[in-house]
């Protein structure tokens, strides 16, 4: 691993069910694990652990967290049991305190559903090492490019950089009994690819004034915010690939993509 330089990834990790019924994203992430180049840990930004400042878990054997309520039991019973990665965290919390970002970190914090839904489908075996970094709610997306940017050496180190949120996440206009997917979305979901695309990083980092439908895609950061972590740790001049596509529950995007 030590010639190969790993690319980053975002991806919208959706409703827990997917556990369950992995659908056409569960299957497009198990080809997307067999075709990456094997990593010796993945360090998964998920929107689903919000801190005022950043935190990396440091846990050897970490606890699959079951970070929701009112879904079917089964849920409940899954265990992602792939080990910690306390090396890569400390490796991750110097090169943050190098670029002069505070770092805490968290010897007890296992892995929630935004990292053991996609990892699931990603690593069955549960064999390759995981560690979680937390996202700032309170940060704008400039500051997560920094912080992605701080991370960018890890990627030469055999980590793979793994973001997971939502690329429109409203969760107030989910249409759970199914139904069409609203113009809003595709707008916003059409504007994020072609914006990665096309390297409109200004563009993209000020998205709450210049993105369509910013507020009614996004009204809360946080599923968004793991995205610019991945932009970043890609290096300067970075492009995004739309490597998957789709919506499920009406306007909820299952958009995924590649950082080189």
């Amino acid at each position: 691993m030590s010639n190969l330089v790993l690319p980053t990834l975002f991806v919208s990790h959706g409703a827990p069910t997917l556990a369950l019924d992995p659908g056409a994203t569960g299957a497009f992430w198990q080809r997307l694990g067999q075709e990456l180049p094997r990593p010796r840990a993945v360090l998964c930004v998920s929107a689903h652990w919000a801190t005022a400042e950043p935190e990396l878990s440091h846990t050897a054997s970490p606890e699959t967290i079951h970070d929701f309520f009112g879904f079917p039991e089964p849920l409940y019973r899954i265990r992602y049991a792939a080990p910690g990665a306390p090396g890569v965290a400390e490796r991750a919390a110097h090169l943050l305190d190098a670029a002069g970002i505070e770092i805490g970190i968290d010897r007890e914090r296992g892995i929630d559903h935004g990292t053991w839904v996609p990892m699931r489908s990603l690593y069955p075996d549960a064999d390759v090492p995981v560690l979680q970094l937390s996202v700032q709610p309170r940060r704008d997306a400039a500051w997560h490019d920094a912080l992605g940017g701080a991370l960018a050496p890890l990627r030469e180190e055999g980590v793979l950089i793994l973001a997971s949120g939502g690329a429109v996440h409203n969760l107030g206009a989910l249409l759970w009994h199914g139904g069409n997917t609203p113009h809003w979305a595709e707008r916003f979901d059409d504007w994020l690819a072609s914006a990665l695309a096309e390297g409109r990083k200004a563009e993209l980092l000020d998205w709450k004034k210049r993105a369509p439908d910013a507020r009614m895609a996004q009204p809360t950061d946080e599923h968004f915010l793991p995205l610019f972590v991945a932009l970043g740790a890609a290096g300067e001049g970075a492009r995004g690939t739309r490597i998957h596509d789709g919506f499920t529950l009406g306007s909820l995007s299952m958009a995924a993509f590649r950082f080189v």
